[in-house]
Parts: C-alpha cells; sequence; structure tokens
C-alpha cells in the first residue's frame, strides 16, 4: 500500500500447509484517503495454528503518541477477513506487528538521551519509550511482548552516515522501528485462575525470539532498519496434505511427465484447479514453466487417483530440478506439493513453421509457456484455455501487456505480470469431455476477484 509493503516467504514443503492466505489494507494518512501512513496485513493457517503479521506506518511527531494508538485501535478495526477461523488481527493465535510505528522517547531532553546512547545505557531510555508507557494504559497493547531494546534509537540520522540528526530540525533519537509479538491467550488454567506462561496460550505454542537488533550499516535512509528472528514451535493440527502429488524422480522422456494426484475426501476442489510444473527455487506461484489443468472427467469422480499428461510443448527446454504443485482456485493457495525432482529430456526439435509461431506465447522474467493446439489428458485446447492466472481472453485476442492497468485492488498482491489475474471461479463449467475447451469469457470478468 503505496509506502507500506509485507512480503511473506515460505519453504516450499510448508506450502501445502499455508492456508486460507488473506491479505488486508488500512489507510490513515490524510484521515484515511492517503496510503503513506496506516496498515498492510497477511493472514493464514499455518498447520492448523491462525497466524496474522502486520505492518504499521503510524503518524510521526512527539506529541502524537495518542493518535499513533487510536491509528493503531482503527486499523485494528478495520481489517476484519473472512472464514470461521478468526476474523480480525487480534484473533489470531499468533500476531506479529512491526514496521515505523513511530513512538518516541518523552521528558528526557537530547544531552540526556545522547549521553545515554554514547554511553551505552540504553535501559535508562526505556522507561521514558511512550510505546513502553502505554503498554501500562493501553487495553488493546495486552499480551504484546517486544525484546529488549539493546540496540541504539533507529532515527534519526542523517542520510548517508551513522549520526545522529544536524540537520535544523535536530529530532530527538527513538526507537521507531519496532517488532512486537502477541499470542492469543486461552482459557485459565488453574482453580485459582491464573494464566500459565505457556500452558495456558494457544494449545501448547510456544514463540521463541532468537534476536531483536538494528542494522547500523544502511545509510540510505534516516532509520536504521531493525529485524528479529523467531522460532515457533506447536503441535501440528494439520500434517496431511489435501492434494497428493505422485511424479517419476526423473523425467528422462515425454512419456514419463504424467503425474498422478489423489485428492483428500474433504478437499473443495474446482474445475479451474491447476498443477503447475516450477524451477526449484521458484518465487510465486506464477512462476511456472509449464501447467496442465487438473481437469476430473465425470466418470472419474469416484476414483482416488488420477492422471494427468504433459505434452513435449508444456516441458522445459532445459534440464535441471523442478517441483510440480497443485493450485487450489477455491483455496487461493497451493494445497500439493512434490518433492524436487530431475527432468533430462533428450533436444527437441525446434519448431519448424513459421504459422505456429502464434501457438507461443513470450513471458517476461524468461519464462515460455509453450501451447499447441492439439488436446491431452488433462488439458484442453490452448486455443480457447487461459493460462493460469491469466484471465480468459476473447476468441483470437492477442494477449497484451498492458491489459491489466485497470486493477481496482483492495489488498497488495505482486506486481502484476501478463498471466497474473486467476479466472473467476464462477465461470468454471460443469466438467464436460477432455477435448472440450472452457467457454469464452471477457477479460473484465476476471478483474473483480483481483480485489
Amino acid at each position: 500500500m503505496q509506502g507500506v509493503l509485507l512480503l511473506v516467504f515460505a519453504k516450499y514443503f510448508h506450502l501445502p500447509f499455508l492456508r486460507g492466505v488473506q491479505t488486508e489494507t488500512t489507510r490513515t494518512g490524510l484521515g484515511g484517503y492517503w496510503g503513506n501512513k496506516g496498515g498492510v496485513s497477511a493472514r493464514m493457517s499455518v498447520f492448523g495454528h491462525t497466524l496474522c503479521f502486520l505492518n504499521c506506518h503510524l503518524p510521526a511527531h512527539m506529541e502524537n503518541s495518542d493518535q499513533r494508538m487510536e491509528d493503531f485501535e482503527s486499523i485494528l478495526q478495520q481489517q476484519q477477513f473472512e472464514g470461521q477461523a478468526a476474523t480480525g488481527v487480534l484473533d489470531h493465535d499468533v500476531v506479529f506487528w512491526f514496521g515505523d510505528l513511530n513512538f518516541r522517547i518523552d521528558d528526557l531532553d537530547m544531552q540526556v538521551v545522547k549521553s545515554a546512547i554514547d554511553n551505552n545505557k540504553f535501559s535508562t531510555l526505556w522507561e521514558k519509550d511512550q510505546l513502553n508507557m502505554a503498554k501500562d494504559s493501553e487495553t488493546v497493547l495486552e499480551g504484546f511482548q517486544e525484546g529488549p531494546l539493546k540496540f541504539p534509537p533507529t532515527y534519526k540520522f542523517d542520510v548517508g552516515t551513522d549520526t545522529y540528526d544536524t540537520s535544523g530540525k535536530k529530532r530527538k533519537p527513538a526507537w521507531t522501528d519496532r517488532i512486537l509479538w502477541r499470542m492469543r491467550a486461552t482459557a485459565p488454567v488453574s482453580a485459582a485462575g491464573k494464566r500459565g506462561s505457556l500452558s495456558g496460550l494457544t494449545s501448547g505454542t510456544k514463540v521463541t525470539q532468537h534476536y531483536y537488533r538494528s542494522h547500523m550499516e544502511f545509510t540510505v535512509s534516516d532509520h536504521k532498519p531493525v529485524s528479529s528472528i523467531f522460532t515457533l514451535q506447536f503441535p501440528y493440527r494439520v500434517d496431511v496434505p489435501l492434494v497428493t502429488l505422485i511424479v517419476e524422480d526423473e523425467w528422462n522422456c515425454v512419456a514419463d511427465a504424467a503425474p498422478k494426484f489423489r485428492l483428500a475426501p474433504n478437499y473443495p476442489r474446482s474445475s479451474w484447479d491447476w498443477i503447475g510444473l516450477y524451477k526449484v527455487g521458484f518465487k510465486h506461484h506464477k512462476d511456472y514453466v509449464g501447467y496442465v489443468w487438473a481437469k476430473q472427467e465425470e466418470n472419474d469422480f469416484h476414483r482416488l487417483e488420477q492422471q494427468v499428461v504433459f505434452t513435449e510443448e508444456e516441458l522445459p527446454k532445459d534440464s535441471g530440478d523442478f517441483i510440480l504443485g497443485y493450485y487450489s482456485n477455491n483455496m487461493n493457495s497451493m494445497v500439493g506439493m512434490t518433492e524436487p525432482f530431475q527432468i533430462q529430456l533428450p533436444s527437441l526439435e525446434p519448431p519448424s513453421s513459421s504459422s505456429d509461431s502464434s501457438d507461443f506465447s513470450s513471458e517476461d522474467e524468461g519464462t515460455v509457456v509453450q501451447a499447441k493446439a492439439e488436446s491431452s489428458p488433462g488439458s484442453s485446447s490452448p486455443k480457447t484455455r487461459p493460462s493460469p492466472g491469466s484471465s480468459p481472453p476473447p476468441p483470437a485476442a492477442p494477449r497484451s501487456k498492458h491489459r491489466h492497468h485497470h486493477h481496482h485492488h483492495h489488498h497488495p498482491r505482486r506486481p502484476e505480470s501478463p498471466r497474473s489475474i486467476p479466472p473467476t471461479p464462477d465461470a468454471a463449467p460443469a466438467d464436460t469431455d477432455a477435448t472440450d475447451s472452457r467457454p469464452e469469457q471477457p477479460a473484465e470478468g476476471a478483474v473483480a476477484q483481483e480485489e
């Protein structure tokens, strides 16, 4: 959201257990019209435990401590997620709250603050830190924890230096940049009504902070960045993927490219589900090098195992380590992943006819999705079926790199590539014969789902 960015990365083998991913943004700048201040959040269920990350940029200046708290409460009030598990930020099992929270050091004058910093006596400043003081009086901060501030205040520096502000404003140093966490308390664990420090919190979840530090070596800003590493320990509530993919350890010929998949009985499948082929180290579900639709025939509904086939044109031309991922359209996330496997195919003939050029769609970032007009099991004619993550094109319309400039986002997403807008689930027809293609549909029908 303008100046506030939140990125979440996961190990590929955790992806099937990260579910219900949703994002929210709240603008608080200029009375709610401007996104230079505010909060962005991402929530998800992790192995059955709910987790929320909230990045905030709160109002500046010494005298605005109350306004910072008001904005924080406003962000919490406005950010409501869909579904039954957790509706607001604080309803999650674990919350990480961080960002340029802009709290300052009260009462003490500049010389006292600088002397404490020079003599490494940070603890003498802690009790005058506005956020620490607010914890004693603000109910909304109840349960939030923070590691000790054993690093110098991270604001305000002359850009390009490690020197505190020498400009005419001479801002007093402050710990504006913070990382806190909160665990949702459960019912009291003893007759005396005391909450256990760990056992009474979120069914055995434990959060351990390994370090909390600033990075003085960065000089591009008047702030110093802050980082922290945590370990979350909890009993798995969910440890069986919704889709199991079965694949050969090596693909040495095209015939090997016939993975099978098995759906869990409770899996809400969609006609728009697809299986993507990814290079090891892929960054996003849209970074596939090839894909097939996870199409299921009516007479196959009772079979436990389904099979799809990648055609020659859908396979990478270079050898290497790859992963298959099953993308759920209804859940907007990966619900099945393989371990890495090798693809090493004999070199293929280049296309011989120039008339084939319309069958190739070259993408940004060196990704090429190749599609021929012939059908194969598990895929329909690419002439009329969209690639995953792009809207179904109108008949014979070329894919334009400028087609998606009319987004109306409510949630921050990765910068969109031309293959980015997912098909709308309600456009998916009932399953038909394998050679049938998806119906044509104007691109606008898919844009609304972007939100």
